[in-house]
């Protein structure tokens, strides 16, 4: 069923029933449905017609759900722009896609004003959760004075469901896209993996609706399922909400998983009624997997994913032997088994599949693999072997038992809390300091984040920069998830004969006798 069947038929079988709770608002299945049909007329009338994309840019809140529902009750594909990422970068996305709308928190709109005057596509901008400045639209009021009719509009399989970001080779975010088909099928795939939802199941959502939170939406949308977004992790409030609400699923990446268990309440609440902890987007330390199964049980679900293909590969609560075997401690490392649809190869630099134990690049093939690049139809190609696998750009190898480990990144791609990360879009942006003639920057383990930026720094003839300085600069240029976070100042970079600098030769000295269990966003 498509979303937007999902969304009609789930507001007349489960009215009555609560689809979000948020902080201390809530609100039935009828009401998402009506609010929805109200935020679709008005989508319509601000200049998004059938297909057009609209822009989300939040954190997670009340209106979320609601949006998405929207979206798909219109026919609109549903461009989730990232809040950690600058505005300039969103303001970018924003003319990639076209977006005729753009829907915004109003604590983001400020700094995102100055860049939205020249976007010739975009035709309104509406804010919520918050006083609409001068030019733009009230959330609320176009709600109010919109029409409730539901003016059904044709759905089809090839129609574009959303539009999510990933990185691309140059290092600026491209829009991968998927099918209401291809959408379909994969929230299907959960199902393979993880335990059943019903209509008393209870969905906590600590980590972002736009990124690894979207895993669960549409399946407890379409059971009638309870979702409570969080507006932001705390770990302490996850911990209480869990066991007051008595939460059934939750997804949470690592390093709130760590924090959690961390919190001295932890080993003494009551988490009975949890059946599903997904975790994914960065490794994660045994002994956090340790405490973690001592507070939670056998709940722990990890998820191998990315914007391309997802899901890939699922490590179950059984494979989660913290003190097994040899072989089930090794196990810990990897991302788990295909899950049930999804055929995964690895495969050599010209597309052929190599033996258990061999490295390659990792390919899916499943029915939640990309529909195509938005704006660029060529690019899916590049990425497609001829049986239709897609290519994960990730390396890594499978055991002869089907078990998939990550070794590296095959484009030097650092993921830091669960967010992927360029060494170039850095790089970029250090070598406009003034001081700065030549960098290089690298992933560094990391205990908190698991991976990190670090920069090596060649400065110009008689400049000066700080440490702390460049740090700083990152952050105002690319965001405070993107910035390098330790800094190194060398007299010159190491070369090949041909000029290209060795990154591998800067990186190898912090992985030593390390490999990396990462996962694309």
């Amino acid at each position: 069923m498509d979303p937007a069947s999902i969304i009609r038929q789930s507001g007349r079988i489960y009215a009555k029933n609560i689809a979000v709770s948020f902080q201390q608002r809530e609100q039935t299945y009828a009401e998402l449905y009506h609010r929805a049909i109200l935020l679709a007329n008005v989508l319509r009338h601000s200049g998004a017609g059938k297909g057009d994309p609209v822009a989300v840019l939040a954190d997670n809140a009340f209106e979320t759900v609601e949006q998405a529902a929207a979206c798909a009750l219109a026919n609109n594909p549903r461009a989730t722009l990232y809040t950690y990422h600058a505005p300039s970068v969103n303001r970018y996305l924003l003319e990639l896609t076209g977006a005729r709308v753009l829907l915004v928190q109003a604590k983001y709109y400020r700094a995102l004003a100055p860049l939205l005057t020249d976007l010739k596509s975009l035709k309104t901008v509406i804010v919520f959760d918050g006083e609409a400045p001068a030019g733009t639209v009230c959330y609320e009021d176009a709600l109010a004075s919109a029409s409730a009719e539901d003016k059904i509009v044709p759905v089809t399989d090839d129609d574009v469901h959303i539009i999510r970001f990933s990185s691309g080779t140059t290092g600026k975010p491209k829009g991968v896209y998927h099918s209401v088909g291809r959408w379909t099928a994969y929230n299907s795939e959960w199902r393979w993996g993880t335990p059943m939802i019903d209509e008393t199941s209870r969905y906590l959502v600590p980590c972002s609706l736009a990124h690894l939170g979207i895993a669960f939406l549409w399946g407890f949308l379409t059971v009638g399922g309870r979702i409570i977004p969080m507006p932001a992790f705390d770990a302490r409030h996850t911990l209480e909400l869990l066991e007051r609400e008595k939460i059934t699923h939750a997804a949470a990446a690592p390093v709130m998983i760590r924090e959690m268990v961390a919190d001295d309440t932890a080993r003494s609440r009551d988490f009975s009624a949890l059946k599903c902890l997904m975790y994914a987007g960065s490794p994660i330390a045994t002994n956090t997997l340790r405490e973690a199964i001592r507070v939670f049980g056998p709940t722990l679900y990890q998820l191998y994913a990315q914007s391309e293909a997802m899901p890939i590969t699922m490590l179950l609560p059984h494979h989660h032997r913290v003190d097994g075997t040899e072989a089930e401690l090794r196990r810990l490392r990897s991302a788990g088994r295909p899950t049930g649809n999804n055929f995964v190869t690895i495969r050599d630099e010209n597309g052929n599949l190599l033996p258990p134990d061999a490295i390659g690049e990792i390919a899916c093939l499943g029915p939640g693999t990309m529909s195509g690049l938005w704006n660029d139809p060529e690019g899916k190609a590049v990425r497609t072997l001829p049986d239709g696998s897609i290519l994960t750009r990730d390396m890594g190898f499978m055991d002869e038992d089907g078990f998939v480990y990550l070794v590296d990144r095959k484009d030097d791609m650092i993921v830091s809390g669960g967010y992927n990360i360029w060494p170039s879009e850095l790089e970029e942006a250090l070598t406009n300091h003034p001081a700065v003639a030549e960098v290089s920057v690298f992933g560094v383990p990391d205990e908190k984040w698991g991976e990190t930026p670090r920069a090596v720094v060649v400065l110009k003839k008689g400049a000066k920069a700080s440490k702390e300085e460049l740090i700083s600069y990152t952050r105002e240029v690319v965001g405070p998830v993107k910035k390098v976070t330790s800094v190194d100042f060398v007299a010159a970079l190491p070369r090949t004969a041909t000029g290209k600098v060795l990154r591998g030769e800067l990186k190898a000295p912090f992985w030593k006798d390390r490999a990396t269990r990462i996962s694309g966003s």
